[in-house]
């Protein structure tokens, strides 16, 4: 089984993020399940999503504790200290930042598969959402396809079609643009 937790901010996506992800999964086949958990729920409050996947059927039905990866919609949980984003991550899990700065700049946060991708950046070039809001799930999921090949690009791409109503195509393009753009660092003995 494959457990994702995704942390990010009211209005980013994280929620929509962990649907995308589990639809694709699920369109090639995986046992798919996705939640949201939520403390104050207003925008700009830190989020939490979950996601598990696997080839058989998923039975848990807890939050993520120690997940396998790490997807971070904004960087300033990390920074400000917002939030124990590691807290729990299995040694060797991956770790998926929205970031402009390289990886190497959060290899303090563990013995993890550190990658970066300006989702930021490419979900505004793509107009999701605002200059000062950008909304950048699907911009990210594309680089988690990326890093993980847990599923591929086509299959999220479909996902996408079908879970976002707004701007689907853009939502692709920037999807695939961010599969491009991932950045990786891995830690010693840890597969690239």
């Amino acid at each position: 089984m494959i457990e994702i937790r995704i942390h990010g901010r009211g209005g980013q996506g994280a929620v929509v993020a962990s649907q995308i992800i589990a639809e694709a999964a699920f369109r090639e086949g995986m046992h798919v399940q996705a939640f949201p958990s939520f403390g104050s729920e207003r925008r700009g409050a830190p989020v939490a999503a979950f996601v598990r996947l696997d080839r058989e059927p998923v039975l848990i039905r807890t939050e993520i504790y120690e997940p396998d990866g790490l997807i971070v919609l904004d960087q300033s949980l990390i920074t400000q200290k917002l939030v124990d984003v590691t807290q729990g991550v299995k040694e060797g899990a991956w770790v998926l930042i929205n970031s402009a700065h390289e990886p190497a700049e959060f290899s303090h946060l563990g013995p993890f598969k550190i990658a970066t991708v300006d989702a930021s950046r490419i979900a505004i070039e793509h107009r999701l959402g605002s200059i000062t809001s950008p909304i950048v799930n699907t911009a990210i999921l594309g680089a988690v396809c990326q890093l993980t090949g847990f599923v591929s690009l086509d299959s999220l791409g479909e996902a996408i079609r079908a879970t976002v109503p707004i701007k689907p195509e853009a939502n692709v393009a920037a999807a695939v643009e961010a599969a491009a753009a991932v950045s990786v660092l891995a830690p010693q003995g840890v597969g690239r």
